[in-house]
């Protein structure tokens, strides 16, 4: 109980961790590897090889996995089952659930599509003009993957992709230019739903793991906020479409390619699927409407310290969460008009909620407060001690590829469950912002560009038989040794002042957090 905790530290020396003891027996060596430490510390780690070895095999499906510490915690002496519970569902939980009732309304309306296809056809040219085109389609792919999971993003604009390309001959009478441009095309849609997810905290799971982390270990410190994320996120983003646009026209289209693509693909095709839609229903502007209001008002909740949000009204007692889940609410009250006492949603309509996803930023949240409550942090980080004295010009690009070696082959978010709270202790020893550090591991997890099963967009993209493992490594070596580059610039410039991590450290709440 938490009140039979007792809790021992040592003031002269600020690296000792403080340490939540099942004992009551005093422990004064240091530590020098987990396994000589308290036996919460030990417990964490074996939940964590547990955890993790069942996140990379998929012996059992994912979601049963991410739900394994609400009994491994208790059975282990981790934390109370109470306690580990509340970490599955918090205020960016809530934002999860709101944004993915949103786009479920987007997708059953087929919004997405009909954006998809108007946005096509402005950027097909005339006489056609591959580059452009290609830029048409990421751009659009980036900007859905803005507002939802890059998996629903991806999975929501390769059909309007393939339903391009399904005009282009194929097999034996496939030219090198046309399978060239199929190339980038599905590669361009994959990744630009990665990218475009990096922009704003709804687009990954990653940004909104951070950002729970963030409010974990620092509550007094000011909380991220969807435009904060946004002022740094979509610089980030656009720089990085760029680059990912430019390797794609470089190795896979070019503008000369124009004449040969023309004889299989014109503004006929794309105007005649945008006629199938027909003309927008009072339903569909009324789902356009209600996200467009969500998104003002994620934009507007926190903008400045000198020009305050309407957040301020309500004393900070609302957050981005609270705004998601009240305009979803609007979709079930909101007639559609298309039927007596429809509404725009129904729940039959939400069985396709990614429940999974929100149980896997469960796990997240509650894994990296068992590592911080625990101890085990602490220990971990202490071998990371000579990293003090080395510059963050050369620690921020090592930390973002050393997330980005990681993810390649386990999932975005569960290389930042596993990182971030690792780099926040070495923040701490290096004297620096947690932020410098935990946004390029952050970051570092969303490059996923190498392999197939290195993240779920990049699976549907795979299936489609157009791409070969080759040709993500052709285009994604690059794009992330570039997107490394970025980060290690922006960070410390831009993300300084974003961030405003030039003021004073934040100071990390106790790790005696729960009780066991």
């Amino acid at each position: 109980m938490a009140n039979n905790q007792t809790v021992h530290s040592n003031s002269d020396d600020p690296k000792t961790p403080l340490l939540p003891l099942q004992e009551s027996i005093h422990r004064s060596q240091s530590f020098n590897s987990p396994l000589d430490g308290p036996k919460t510390s030990r417990s964490m780690l074996a939940v964590l090889v547990w955890v993790f070895s069942w996140w990379l095999t998929e012996a059992v499906p994912m979601p049963i996995t991410s739900m394994a510490p609400l009994f491994l915690f208790p059975l282990f002496g981790i934390a109370s089952a109470d306690d580990v519970a509340k970490t599955y569902m918090d205020d960016v939980v809530a934002l999860v659930l709101g944004s993915f009732i949103l786009a479920l309304a987007v997708e059953h309306y087929d919004i997405h599509k009909r954006l998809a296809l108007n946005i096509t056809l402005m950027f097909c040219g005339d006489p056609l003009n591959p580059p452009l085109l290609l830029l048409g389609i990421c751009g659009t792919t980036a900007f859905v993957s803005m507002w939802m999971h890059n998996t629903a993003a991806a999975v929501i604009m390769m059909p309007v992709a393939t339903g391009i390309l399904q005009r282009f001959p194929t097999g034996a009478g496939q030219s090198e230019t046309v399978n060239n441009f199929s190339k980038a095309v599905v590669l361009g849609v994959i990744y630009g739903a990665g990218i475009g997810g990096m922009s704003t905290l709804t687009g990954t799971g990653v940004n909104l793991i951070l950002v729970g982390m963030w409010k974990s270990y620092f509550p007094e410190a000011e909380p991220i906020s969807f435009a904060t994320w946004s002022f740094f996120g979509v610089p980030l983003a656009l720089l990085m479409f760029i680059t990912l646009w430019g390797i794609l026209c470089l190795f896979y289209c070019s503008k000369a390619s124009g004449n040969a693509l023309s004889e299989y693909l014109d503004k006929t095709h794309i105007k005649r699927e945008l006629e199938m839609l027909g003309p927008m229903s009072f339903a569909e502007k009324m789902v356009l409407a209600v996200f467009s209001s969500l998104v003002v008002l994620w934009m507007t909740r926190s903008i400045t310290d000198d020009v305050p949000g309407w957040g301020d009204l309500f004393q900070g007692r609302v957050g981005d969460g609270t705004v998601s889940v009240m305009m979803a609410t609007l979709l079930f009250i909101i007639p559609s008009k298309k039927g007596k006492g429809e509404k725009l949603m129904d729940w039959n309509k939400c069985k396709k909620l990614p429940w999974s996803i929100v149980l896997l930023l469960g796990a997240g949240f509650a894994i990296a407060e068992g590592v911080r409550t625990s101890g085990l942090a602490q220990i971990l980080s202490s071998y990371l001690d000579f990293l003090e004295n080395i510059p963050y010009i050369a620690i921020a690009p090592a930390v973002c590829l050393i997330s980005g070696i990681i993810t390649e082959f386990t999932s975005n978010n569960a290389t930042t469950t596993l990182v971030v709270p690792l780099l926040i202790q070495v923040a701490e020893t290096m004297h620096i912002h947690p932020l410098f550090l935990m946004v390029p591991g952050a970051i570092g997890a969303q490059f996923a560009f190498l392999l197939p099963t290195s993240t779920p967009s990049n699976i549907v993209g795979f299936t489609t038989g157009r791409i070969e493992i080759k040709d993500m490594i052709k285009t994604g070596f690059p794009l992330k040794i570039i997107g490394i580059g970025i980060v290690t610039v922006l960070m410390p410039t831009l993300g300084a002042l974003v961030f405003q991590t030039n003021g004073q450290l934040p100071t990390p709440e106790s790790p005696v957090h729960w009780s066991n």
